[in-house]
């Protein structure tokens, strides 16, 4: 049997996803390993975790694969002497130390041609401002510094022996051009960070190397290779993604930015296409938090809250638990539930919790439309979408029905589909999508609840400037 594998380098593990050429997935393996918060606001890995991890998932798969493709965490820095030997723990996506190397990029480069350049502003997510933190406080790493990596390309290193990336995780350094599908000289020379260090960046399904005589594919970050495991190959259906963080993802017909960079432009896996997406911090993790503080379950917090009519008689949460990234990019937004009464139960604030969530996913959809984006189905995914009261929250919110896929596999499996790119077993992304990605079920607004989720998405926008002068700075 021709066996398809997917590797996806997460940030609390790796997973590894065995799949046939019709979409099957037949074996499974999972890897964990740790995350090191050194200080506040810090998040930090050791490479070689994710190496072992991977070996560990790979022999555990146990299948001779004809193809494999690489997903990973995004942004994370991760950095090679001349040996090609690790020079520090990386650092990654959810660290938040640069926020002053955000503003001396976004001044060096210039904000609008920043924009326009790599399609978007400087975050501090990104790995370029990781590379100006480390010549500003690590000097003495920095200057031994011959390779930049990112997490998954580690693992390729590990495994192919090849330095390469992807231009959909290559987007994610705000050192490409995105337009160009190309690292970009002029932020390279306005930040005197040298192209040498830098990787041969490919197009998703290229073969990057060979583990023996194993084809791999140079793969996606997380989030590209999610889409595609949805089936968002293009422009068409959106994906919203509902898990730890939200996420709202559209395929595009070109390369095209928000003038104010509120929603992220990159290089799709699809030679030749792009896609935009809006980023909320904290969706199911405003869920679990809820969980936390009250000691019930997920059944019983969406048990109750399905008790509740549309919103909750006035009560609205905010979900701006870790700051929030779209649409305001303001580390210091905080969370809160407003209009509560004596009235209010714990089911009440379950089901503010998924209508606040909610109305954050559609401030994303809503700026994607701005950029063009015609959104008439969603493919929904991630923890969250297992709940068909928050999927009809959501649909009703967003105005669209949200199909599920038979396979909920993530990041994973859109690799897998890359590997058999690679591999010749489709002769595009677009047929491993057509022959693997199938649709289960369907989850359509209710015309009941749109005119209530109207009138609540009015009162959730107007809370954020209400509450923002009250912010209290970390």
């Amino acid at each position: 049997m021709t066996v398809l594998v997917g590797i996806d380098v997460g940030t609390t593990g790796v997973k590894a996803l065995a799949v046939s050429p019709e979409g099957e997935v037949l074996a499974t393996a999972e890897r964990g390993y740790a995350l090191s918060t050194p200080r506040p606001g810090w998040s930090e890995q050791d490479p070689e975790d994710w190496w072992r991890a991977s070996e560990e998932a790979l022999g555990e798969l146990g299948v001779e694969p004809a193809g494999i493709g690489l997903s990973g965490q995004m942004h994370g820095l991760v950095c090679l002497d001349a040996e090609e030997r690790v020079l520090r723990p990386a650092i990654l996506w959810n660290d938040q130390r640069t926020g002053a190397e955000c503003a001396e990029i976004e001044e060096r480069v210039g904000l609008e041609r920043l924009i326009a350049l790599t399609g978007n502003r400087a975050l501090t997510g990104f790995t370029a401002p990781k590379l100006l933190w480390l010549r500003r406080h690590e000097p003495e790493v920095y200057a031994r510094i011959a390779h930049v990596l990112l997490p998954k390309d580690y693992v390729r290193l590990k495994l192919t022996g090849r330095r390469a990336i992807d231009v959909a995780d290559a987007s994610g350094t705000l050192l490409f051009d995105v337009a160009g599908r190309r690292w970009s000289r002029e932020v390279l020379d306005a930040l005197e960070i040298p192209a040498a260090w830098l990787p041969e960046a490919l197009e998703s399904p290229d073969v990057s190397g060979r583990a023996g005589a194993v084809p791999v594919a140079a793969g996606a970050g997380d989030q590209p290779a999610a889409a595609l495991g949805v089936g968002i190959d293009g422009p068409g259906p959106v994906s919203v993604v509902l898990g730890t963080s939200g996420v709202v993802l559209a395929g595009l017909p070109a390369f095209g930015a928000d003038p104010q960079a509120r929603v992220q432009a990159f290089c799709h896996a699809v030679p030749g296409g792009w896609y935009a997406m809006g980023v909320m911090n904290s969706a199911a993790g405003s869920l679990a938090w809820l969980r936390g503080v009250t000691g019930a379950g997920f059944g019983e917090l969406t048990a109750e809250a399905a008790g509740w009519e549309p919103g909750a008689e006035g009560l609205t949460f905010l979900p701006y638990l870790q700051g929030e990234r779209t649409p305001h990019d303001d580390p210091g937004a905080r969370g809160a539930f407003a209009g509560l009464t004596l009235r209010h139960d714990r089911g009440a604030l379950a089901r503010a919790v998924l209508e606040g969530v909610a109305y954050g996913l559609r401030d994303s959809l809503d700026l994607l439309r701005a950029l063009g984006v015609e959104a008439r189905v969603g493919r929904a995914s991630g923890g969250g979408a297992r709940s068909e009261l928050w999927l009809g929250i959501v649909a009703s919110t967003l105005g669209i029905p949200l199909e599920r896929t038979v396979s909920e596999e993530g990041s994973a499996y859109g690799a897998a589909l890359l590997g058999g790119v690679a591999a010749g077993v489709f002769a595009d992304v677009h047929e491993a999508v057509a022959s693997c990605v199938r649709v289960r079920d369907t989850v359509e607004p209710d015309p009941a609840w749109q005119e209530a989720y109207a009138d609540g998405h009015r009162r959730y926008r107007a809370l954020y400037p209400a509450l923002r002068p009250l912010e209290v700075s970390a």
